[in-house]
């Protein structure tokens, strides 16, 4: 019987981030012949699945933010219609070979997915890209008092505490979201595991109820973005490349390098853009970038600076930059940080303490030109495995099918 593997994603099309990686597999999957469809939220408008050979089953809904805010509230807490879809899917398409991955499901499949599923629980692969599964804001941060936290989720602490980036009200409604995954995807059932992206995940997803043995690290792939090493000593900006949102630290980035006296590019959109550029004339806002702009940016920058104000499960950016020859100055709070900087690849700072920013920047600035072609070095020559190659992500998900494959019969 042929190896069958149904994504589970939100959206069909991508620029980047989780739904990439999902997109990324079906396209790695299909080139070893093995049969793939796209369970997918949206309308399954994208025509490069049909050119290799993808199946798409779409749901045609949008996602949260596009849906009037009283439809909002009720489909992303239980989306009945996906439910149903997926039910169909698996009551006409199930084999004991067919393997269920979930990708993306909090902006338009929502919790319900996990409910269709459980019939074929052994045979799902939940991947955390994040930590949507384990905390109702999905980082284990309180936005409100800018700090990590380590509140018991669903917990009376959790329950009474306002750590949401808008309002009370909207954490409440997280909650009860949260409580239905709980209940869809619910842990008593036996099923096939959870991909997580690092090692430092795994506290938390304990924290949030998942057992250790359920936990499987797969760190993401990564392509660096060039075949040659960035001369960063050769270099003087430094880089930013994410969303322009307040919970990135982009504000505090341009500060901090208006006081280090560094020139400063940022490529990326958010509500926070237009009020930065207008403000600060000498930052070069380069707006959103694929990948080809990225590396052409990446080749002008000494430095790339990711001064998130949450905890980053991974961070691409970090390990792409690294591995391009670029040094990586990293927010502790990333699951990456020790790892830059006890390798020698960068420096770390706290987001958390006024000041610690512009500090890292100016000793950054210190450095000479050979110190900063040696962090280059390092970080080209691969000393610490940051994260996979494609090949050797795929084969880790192939192996985790692998181990699923024939469980839990239908």
């Amino acid at each position: 019987m042929s190896r069958h593997v149904v994504i589970v994603n939100d959206s069909s099309t991508a620029r980047g981030g989780a739904t990439g990686l999902a997109l990324l597999s079906a396209r790695m999957l299909r080139a070893r012949g093995i049969d793939v469809t796209l369970f997918t939220g949206d309308d399954g408008g994208n025509p490069e699945l049909a050119e290799i050979g993808v199946e798409v089953v779409p749901v045609g809904g949008a996602r949260l933010l596009q849906q009037p805010k009283w439809q909002a509230a009720t489909a992303g807490l239980y989306n009945t219609q996906a439910r149903d879809a997926l039910a169909a899917l698996i009551a006409e398409r199930d084999t004991p070979a067919t393997v269920y991955h979930v990708h993306v499901w909090s902006q338009i499949l929502s919790p319900s997915i996990f409910t269709a599923l459980q019939k074929v629980a052994p045979r799902v692969l939940a991947h955390a890209h994040d930590l949507f599964l384990a905390c109702p804001n999905s980082v284990f941060t309180d936005y409100k008092r800018g700090v990590p936290c380590r509140r018991r989720p669903l917990g009376l602490d959790c329950l009474t505490t306002n750590c949401d980036k808008r309002s009370y009200v909207h954490k409440l409604w997280r909650v009860a979201r949260h409580a239905g995954l709980l209940r869809a995807f619910d842990q008593r059932l036996d099923w096939g595991g959870i991909a997580i992206i690092h090692p430092g995940m795994v506290p938390l997803m304990e924290l949030g109820g998942y057992a250790a043995e359920r936990l499987h690290v797969v760190r993401n792939p990564v392509t660096p973005y060039t075949d040659h090493r960035i001369e960063a000593e050769r270099n003087d900006r430094l880089l930013f490349v994410g969303r322009v949102e307040a919970d990135k630290g982009v504000r505090e980035l341009v500060a901090a390098a208006a006081q280090a006296e560094m020139p400063l590019t940022v490529a990326g959109e958010g509500a926070l853009r237009a009020e930065l550029e207008a403000a600060h004339p000498e930052v070069a806002f380069a707006g959103w970038q694929d990948r080809a702009g990225i590396a052409r940016l990446a080749a002008r920058a000494r430095a790339v600076v990711v001064p998130s104000r949450h905890a980053e499960p991974f961070g691409l950016v970090v390990a792409e930059a690294s591995q391009s020859g670029l040094p990586v100055l990293v927010a502790n709070s990333a699951l990456l940080a020790p790892e830059i900087v006890d390798n020698g690849l960068g420096l770390g700072f706290d987001m958390a303490r006024p000041g610690d920013l512009a500090a890292a920047l100016q000793r950054f600035r210190a450095l000479s030109d050979d110190a900063v072609a040696r962090i280059s070095r390092r970080g080209f020559d691969r000393v610490v495995a940051l994260a996979n190659t494609p090949e050797s992500w795929i084969g880790d998900l192939l192996g985790l099918y692998d181990g699923m494959s024939g469980r839990g019969l239908s």
